[in-house]
């Protein structure tokens, strides 16, 4: 589609121009993922080891190990469930960080403030996964308990604004 200019240049006008391409995406996807599970586990070590005393500071790591196999397998896998643990928060943290990244462009043309949208993603998120490990193993927190549902939501928006953020600067 062609447009002429007010300098009287013929113009292209086309939206998807403008819009970024699948790798950009992926790419702030990406970034923002690293960042908001970096914050995640910022807020929960101050958050449930601190102020709850949930859990100790070296339980967040391995926590996704026990929540996606179960606390057998966690205990059966000693100090590895550390690492297995912190390569299942990552790779669901970059995971989810592309979803948003290639969702967001749809949001955007729209008008939507992105830390709006992250708010409404977190909720989305924290209802996908644990309902995933609920259907995996049966050795979770009670998912209908208030209290864990707010907990989850909380830690989920230190996940998701962060996250959306960067991904609106990067494909603003």
């Amino acid at each position: 589609m062609s447009a002429i200019g007010s300098s009287g240049q013929t113009v292209t006008a086309s939206a998807a121009m403008d819009e970024p391409d699948v790798r950009q995406r992926i790419q702030a996807g990406f970034t923002g993922g690293l960042v908001g599970g970096v914050t995640i586990w910022i807020y929960e070590a101050i958050v449930w080891v601190g102020v709850q005393h949930l859990m100790p500071m070296a339980g967040i790591p391995r926590n996704a190990t026990g929540l996606v196999f179960g606390k057998a397998v966690q205990d059966s896998l000693g100090g590895l469930a550390y690492v297995v643990g912190t390569g299942i928060h990552f790779f669901f943290c970059l995971a989810w960080g592309a979803v948003f990244a290639l969702a967001w462009p749809w949001f955007r043309r729209r008008g939507y403030e992105a830390t709006l949208v992250a708010m409404f993603f977190a909720i989305f998120v924290w209802i996908v996964m644990h309902a995933a490990i609920a259907l995996a193993t049966d050795n979770h927190p009670n998912y209908l308990d208030p209290m864990v549902i707010i907990g989850g939501f909380m830690s989920h928006f230190f996940y998701t604004v962060p996250l959306a953020l960067i991904v609106k600067h990067r494909l603003g």
